[in-house]
């Protein structure tokens, strides 16, 4: 999907800036640069075009027919499955979380989808077939699908929406008198348009500082750390394995296709596929630079809430996994 971008980026840092593939300050530059332009054209495509539907399908009623209309966790497991279908790593996810937030869709709802996106999707099922078995990837897909659902409804119990920041509420607000304006008018989508890029580059100009940041920490992280450097913590003798393999996880960044490969040799170094499934989990699923994203639109708390209750669920799969396989 974005293999142009790739290539430019590829070209910008080994031939212009004449770096040398390998180099730990060229890997570092490499994943920075593309993984920034990446973010932001996804910012900037999913902001106007969720401006474009919340303008035409209000806010209050999205809320309203999700609150009144019982349907028994289904949303938290479609939110989840559309996870599946958006081929995106944790940082690449918030994006539409912001456009999800934007729209009115529940905070739970919301949660499910930024869970699942970055853990299951066709690039690390085709991977998973390919390096493991069917068996294997049938039941990491199935529980990648239940842990953000779960974590979802988890979440949602838990009434977090007062700690979202006063920029998103404001974003809020501002989505809603905008959406007033459009149907008091009742204007055509080109006077709209000008309104809702408007609001996007307002948005855009809060959140860039939050994804540079974000992403020269996961630059750092991609170049320097060594990929063995965590093995000797997931020893099969070790009973807390699983736990120390997600939390030493949770500070690096990767995308499903960059990991499963050192999640293959782990398992061929003898750490048991439940607790490197685990790892792999903390890895795509949760980050540093994800964090730093969030931080604009959550307050410390909810970030805290959020990981520390995926961490939970990744755990207890790392152990479900160490069982069944």
């Amino acid at each position: 999907m974005f293999d142009w971008i790739q290539n430019i980026v590829d070209w910008l840092v080994y031939n212009v800036f004449n770096l040398n593939e390998g180099q730990h300050l060229a890997e570092a530059l490499n994943f920075f640069i593309y993984d920034t332009t990446k973010i932001l054209i996804l910012l900037f495509v999913v902001i106007f075009f969720m401006g474009i539907v919340n303008s035409y399908f209000p806010i209050d009623k999205v809320k309203n027919y999700l609150s009144r209309h019982k349907l028994f966790g289904l949303e938290y497991l479609m939110a989840s499955l559309f996870g599946v279908v958006t081929p995106f790593c944790s940082c690449s996810s918030v994006p539409l979380f912001i456009g999800f937030v934007r729209g009115g869709i529940p905070l739970g709802v919301t949660f499910s989808f930024l869970i699942t996106s970055p853990l299951v999707n066709e690039v690390a099922i085709g991977l998973f077939i390919g390096l493991f078995d069917l068996k294997t990837t049938i039941i990491y897909v199935v529980s990648g699908i239940i842990l953000g659902t779960i974590s979802g409804v988890i979440l949602h119990n838990l009434k977090l929406e007062r700690y979202l920041t006063p920029w998103v509420k404001e974003v809020l607000v501002n989505a809603q008198r905008d959406q007033d304006l459009f149907h008091a008018e009742k204007q055509t989508i080109k006077q709209r348009v000008p309104i809702i890029w408007t609001e996007v580059i307002k948005i855009l100009k809060g959140i860039i500082p939050y994804v540079i940041v974000g992403i020269a920490i996961g630059g750092l992280m991609h170049g320097y750390i060594p990929e063995g450097f965590f093995e000797k913590y997931m020893d099969k003798d070790n009973l807390f394995a699983v736990p120390i393999a997600t939390i030493l996880a949770v500070p690096m960044y990767s995308n499903a296709s960059g990991i499963l490969p050192v999640v293959q040799v782990l398992v061929v170094k003898g750490i048991p596929l439940g607790t490197a499934i685990a790892f792999m989990m903390g890895v795509v699923g949760l980050s540093l630079p994800q964090a730093m994203l969030l931080k604009k639109i959550m307050t410390l708390k909810l970030i805290a809430i959020f990981f520390v209750v995926v961490v939970l669920c990744i755990i207890l799969s790392g152990y479900l996994f160490n069982l069944i396989l």
